[in-house]
């Protein structure tokens, strides 16, 4: 479960809006009204495998800009992605629901974060503790494996 390098100024442009307008699905970035949501979603979903989730959601939705976008469809959220949430620089967590992955919704929410990370000034992006997207990252952003990031060696050592 390595990190991840992004080189966010040469990576492809992800432009995923009409894709997501067919889905009826919007991404938009989380807003602090959203945090009591987003934070249910968030544990009731993924809170099992990744307990620490909602908190960095937390954290990330109270950001200045908030750095939390979500996946609706209506007024039902499917999907999120944060980033500056574990560490500055950091893109995660982020999930989807089983019901609605290999929509694309990932793929948009990842780009959003992309984006405004660039935006922000950042020039790369680390994705920490990758589980099972390493090819993902890979074929959509060019992300590449950083060597000796285990969890043991990384951010998440001090985790209790």
């Amino acid at each position: 479960m390595p990190d991840m390098l992004v080189k966010i100024y040469d990576m492809p442009r992800i432009d995923m809006e009409e894709r997501m307008k067919k889905e009826g699905i919007a991404v938009k970035r989380a807003m602090a009204l959203d945090k009591r949501k987003v934070v249910e979603f968030v544990d009731a979903n993924f809170g099992a495998h990744s307990p620490g989730w909602s908190g960095e959601c937390e954290r990330a939705i109270f950001g200045s800009p908030p750095s939390c976008y979500i996946a609706v469809r209506g007024d039902e959220i499917v999907g999120f992605a944060c980033y500056d949430a574990s560490a500055p620089g950091f893109f995660g967590p982020t999930g989807v629901i089983e019901t609605e992955q290999g929509k694309g919704i990932g793929k948009a929410l990842l780009g959003k974060c992309m984006e405004s990370m660039k935006e922000k000034g950042y020039a790369y992006a680390i994705i920490g503790y990758v589980v099972d997207a390493i090819g993902f990252y890979e074929r959509t952003i060019n992300a590449t494996v950083i060597e000796g990031s285990d969890p043991e060696k990384s951010i998440y050592n001090n985790l209790i």
